[in-house]
């Protein structure tokens, strides 16, 4: 059914990099979102007031806050496709995480109202018998709803994967807490039919666990939606792909001080250092870098700009640059180490380089660099150490 609304609505649907297809596929998903929860809503809300069922009114009262999350998020695609002007330079396509932060204000909005509505239903407890087949077509409403939910988190959860969209990821998640949360409704209106008068609201207790769950639902999804805006690290995946891209270029002979900054979805600035020999013809080689900025533009949309770092092959320096890879790989394998020269001076010679050290790191910068300063001159005293401390800005694997 996905692909089939995909090819029906979309035009060159599985060019996916393309920002119309990727908008177009958002549109799809929120104007779906759309008209199931209006249709969701009418029946539920039909189906609450006959069987004087409080949790259920509040469930079709959830499917038409599922609506406006749905608009909210048609509008953010729409605003997010926005081209980039004076004022936001780099785009627009961050209002998608401001989307899926409405949406999980909603959420947690709804659950709250829930759960005093549930508190008031236990308080104020009183028994209302209704006819069976009015319990029977409510079940039925109930079961016809627990389904359409289910396909709504599928739905929406396949083309947030695909366009990487965290505001529908998010509302994936909602349509998820919806399928439990009617479905525990469900199983108390089963309860109520066959057993009549228990004593107690079991209508009201369920909807307490129901609002719960749709509250800690909101509160996880927040985090997910303010982790980019606040600036979260860019998968590892990503970026190796696009390394190894730039390493394929004859002159790039390694790779290091990669800084990505994401200011949407597909917007992507990055900025990395690439190793070169420095008996190239810098002319040359400065035109291959241009180049391959280039080609990366075109290929993957990122704007890319490399710093090219000329590296010094003699013999005395690839010497220590392995005692020194050795020395830093014998105190930890997490620790790294890159722009090793040397600077020559008729006393004593001064070996400068860049250590990657993870963040929280069990080992102080000074710690470290008494530890290296020892080691390197363990055999004779004759380098001074001169080291500048990074961290790692893509998320490196255990």
């Amino acid at each position: 059914m996905v692909n089939f609304l995909r090819r029906l609505f979309i035009n060159d649907y599985q060019n996916i990099k393309n920002q119309k297809v990727r908008e177009a596929h958002g549109k799809l998903a929120s104007i779906v979102g759309v008209i199931s929860n209006l249709f969701l809503f009418g029946i539920k809300l039909v189906a609450g007031l006959l069987s004087k069922s409080v949790a259920i009114i509040a469930d079709s009262i959830n499917n038409l806050s599922d609506m406006g999350s749905s608009i909210v998020t048609l509008i953010g695609f729409k605003l997010a496709n926005t081209p980039a002007d004076e004022d936001h330079p780099y785009g627009h396509e961050r209002i998608e995480y401001v989307a899926g932060l409405i949406v999980a204000i909603i959420i947690m909005f709804v659950g709250g109202s829930l759960l005093f509505s549930s508190i008031d239903k236990i308080i104020n407890y009183e028994y209302n018998p209704i006819l069976d087949y009015i319990a029977y077509i409510s079940l039925g409403i109930l079961a016809l709803s627990i389904l359409t939910k289910l396909w709504q988190s599928l739905f929406n959860r396949k083309i947030g994967k695909l366009i990487d969209s965290v505001a529908l990821k998010a509302a994936a998640s909602d349509s998820r807490n919806d399928v439990i949360s009617t479905f525990v409704i469900l199983i108390g209106n089963l309860v109520i039919l066959f057993t009549g008068d228990i004593g107690f609201s079991i209508d009201g207790i369920l909807g307490i666990l129901v609002s719960i769950f749709i509250i800690i639902s909101g509160i996880k999804i927040i985090k997910e939606t303010a982790n980019p805006l606040i600036g979260s690290s860019v998968s590892k995946e990503y970026v190796d792909e696009l390394v190894e891209f730039v390493k394929n270029n004859k002159f790039v002979l390694g790779v290091h001080d990669i800084i990505c900054h994401m200011y949407g979805p597909t917007k992507c600035f990055m900025t990395l250092h690439a190793e070169v020999d420095s008996k190239e013809n810098i002319i040359e080689v400065h035109d291959a870098i241009d180049e391959v900025e280039m080609l990366v533009r075109q290929e993957y949309g990122v704007e890319l700009t490399i710093h090219m770092d000329p590296i010094v092959n003699d013999d005395e320096t690839n010497a220590l640059k392995a005692k020194v890879g050795k020395i830093i790989e014998g105190l930890d394998k997490h620790l790294s180490f890159h722009d090793f020269r040397i600077v020559r001076k008729q006393s004593r010679s001064t070996l400068l380089f860049d250590v990657v050290i993870p963040y929280k790191y069990k080992m102080t910068k000074e710690e470290i660099y008494s530890y290296l300063t020892t080691e390197v001159n363990r055999d004779d005293d004759q380098y001074n150490l001169l080291i500048n401390f990074d961290y790692q800005y893509i998320k490196c694997e255990e």
